[in-house]
């Protein structure tokens, strides 16, 4: 039997992991799984070799005081992947870890493919060569990414956004307001302030005072927080305090049917603001870093912008506040004016909406199927 060695980091990847293990299950029966990560996976049947929040950090600064169980963790995967001998391994975005990974096991010869591209596109583009050193195959969920692999000599192929299977547009709003008890003059916010722990520290304080001063220009906000597992408990401490109390969402469902009711979004940059574009809701992109790891990428970052609808559109779709301007009232004066101009709202809405098919697979199917075409063809290998 064909044994695939999975390592997520994160809730996202956690769910592509997933999605992949089963769209390979359906082409290739039998195939089992080891590895990293999270909920997702364990639906799988695959057993975590450890607790995936482990590695749910980001930063220079986050990362340092972690260092030593950081290291532990690399040296037990290592040890894993050297025992079991996979089939192939197959690192899902992480790139801090899975890239160290990669190196560590490079010589054992065991074939391996990395899904989701590392953004360096964004700020570290001479590193192409050396990330097509550590892997046999890339799968790019963006499609202006495999050119500059395909360069380096790396087998980069471009197999679809897994947010176009995500669902996210399926909700239903009357049901998530009876559900909840939310009244008809009563406006959902949604707010996702990301899946690492150190994102829920920075980000949901900033989040919460944007909502608190825009409430008072524009009464009957609820605020919605969907929850991701490996962060649950930390969402729901920083939001104890807040009044009103916000709707904490636990199943995809609910989350779905979150966006359907939502009127607006507060939403960190990331794979969570695809998601809510295809739910036809507008937003404001947020996000902040410890300040020394924000000087250092703001001295080699390329790319324009942080939100991916932006990126493919070479325009500020969404509004964007980074860093500095990441400011509970500025957040609050954007967020009224989506609130109360819906105008504004419908543009974006309509701008994402259309940039939105560019992000599905070229050869048909599900961003999932495309996936593990690319892993089996891998195997198939000699």
């Amino acid at each position: 039997m064909t044994l695939v060695y999975l390592i997520a980091g994160e809730s996202s990847g956690d769910v592509l992991g997933a999605r992949l293990l089963a769209a390979m299950r359906a082409k290739a029966p039998g195939i089992r799984a080891a590895g990293i990560g999270g909920d997702r996976l364990a639906e799988q049947g695959m057993a975590s070799l450890f607790p995936m929040r482990d590695l749910a950090l980001m930063g220079l600064m986050e990362v340092l005081p972690n260092i030593r169980r950081l290291a532990r963790r690399l040296d037990e995967t290592v040890a894993d992947i050297t025992a079991r001998r996979p089939d192939v391994v197959v690192t899902i975005d992480s790139p801090g870890f899975t890239s160290r990974i990669a190196k560590r096991i490079r010589p054992l010869g065991i074939p391996i493919v990395h899904y989701v591209a590392p953004q360096i596109w964004g700020w570290r583009a001479w590193r192409v060569k050396e990330i097509a050193q550590q892997m046999d195959r890339l799968l790019c969920l963006l499609p202006f990414e495999p050119p500059m692999f395909l360069a380096a000599g790396l087998d980069a192929r471009f197999v679809g956004h897994p947010v176009l299977e995500s669902g996210a547009e399926t909700g239903d709003a009357a049901r998530f307001r009876a559900q909840h008890g939310i009244g008809p003059d009563e406006r959902v916010v949604l707010v996702m302030p990301g899946s690492r722990r150190t994102e829920i520290t920075r980000m949901l304080p900033v989040f919460a005072e944007a909502l608190r001063l825009a409430e008072t220009r524009v009464p009957g906000l609820r605020p919605v927080v969907p929850l991701a597992g490996p962060v649950e408990a930390a969402v729901r401490a920083a939001t104890a305090s807040w009044s009103p109390a916000p709707i904490l969402v636990t199943t995809l469902a609910d989350k779905h049917d979150a966006f359907a009711a939502a009127s607006a979004g507060l939403i960190k940059s990331g794979t969570s603001s695809l998601e809510v574009a295809m739910a036809g809701v507008p937003m404001l992109i947020g996000y902040k870093v410890n300040w020394l790891t924000g000087e250092i990428l703001r001295r080699i970052a390329t790319a324009k912008y942080a939100a991916i609808v932006n990126l493919l559109a070479d325009a500020p779709i969404i509004p964007e506040f980074l860093q500095e301007r990441c400011t509970p009232a500025l957040l609050a004066d954007a967020l009224v004016e989506l609130l109360t101009d819906p105008a504004i709202g419908a543009v974006q809405v309509a701008g994402a909406r259309d940039l939105l098919d560019r992000l599905r697979p070229p050869g048909g199917g599900s961003p999932s199927e495309a996936a593990a075409d690319a892993v089996l063809g891998v195997l198939a290998k000699p």
